[in-house]
C-alpha cells in the first residue's frame, strides 16, 4: 500500500497469524483479561498500550481471541466512554505540538508542511468516523479549540 503524503511505496508489514482459539501456552482466562484491561485503563494507560502490556507481561497474544471482544468494547461494557477514537486523539495531540512549535518558529517551513499533512489526516479520519457513526455528523476539528478535545 502506498504512503499517504509521499510518492514512495509503503513498506510491507508483518501480519498476525490467523487464530480462532487461544494457544495452549496462554494461561489467562477471558475474565482475568477483562479485569486486567479495566485495571490498566484506570491507571491511565491507552488501549494500544494495554494490548502491548497484555502481550509482553501477561502472555496474552490477542485480546479478541482470548475474550471474544476488542479492548474498546470491553471498556465500553465497563461504563467507560471515549470522546474521540485513539488514533484521532493521537493525531490531534501531534497537531497541537506542531502548532506550539510553529508559534516559536515561524519560518520552519518543513514543520508547516508536516502540520498540513497531519491536519489533512485528521480531516480524513473525521470523515470516516462520521460515515461509520462513531462521531456525530456535526463534529468538527478546529485547530483553535483542539486542546479542549484531548481530555480523557
Amino acid at each position: 500500500m502506498a504512503k499517504m503524503h509521499t510518492r514512495r511505496k509503503g513498506s510491507a508489514g508483518p501480519t498476525k497469524p490467523l487464530r480462532t482459539e487461544t494457544p495452549s501456552w496462554s494461561t489467562m482466562t477471558g475474565d482475568e483479561v477483562t479485569e486486567v484491561v479495566a485495571d490498566l485503563w484506570k491507571q491511565g494507560i491507552s488501549t494500544s498500550e494495554i494490548g502491548m502490556i497484555l502481550r509482553d507481561k501477561y502472555g496474552v497474544p490477542d485480546v479478541k481471541v482470548a475474550t471474544g471482544k476488542k479492548i474498546t468494547k470491553i471498556l465500553k461494557e465497563n461504563g467507560e466512554s471515549f470522546a474521540v477514537p485513539e488514533d484521532l486523539y493521537n493525531l490531534i495531540v501531534k497537531a497541537i505540538g506542531m502548532r506550539k512549535h510553529m508559534g516559536y518558529n515561524h519560518k520552519d517551513v518543513h514543520n508547516k508542511r508536516s502540520l498540513q499533512n497531519v491536519e489533512s489526516k485528521i480531516r480524513r479520519l473525521v470523515k470516516y468516523y462520521q460515515s461509520t457513526k462513531v462521531l456525530p455528523a456535526d463534529w468538527k476539528y478546529k485547530p483553535e479549540t483542539a486542546e479542549m478535545l484531548i481530555t480523557r
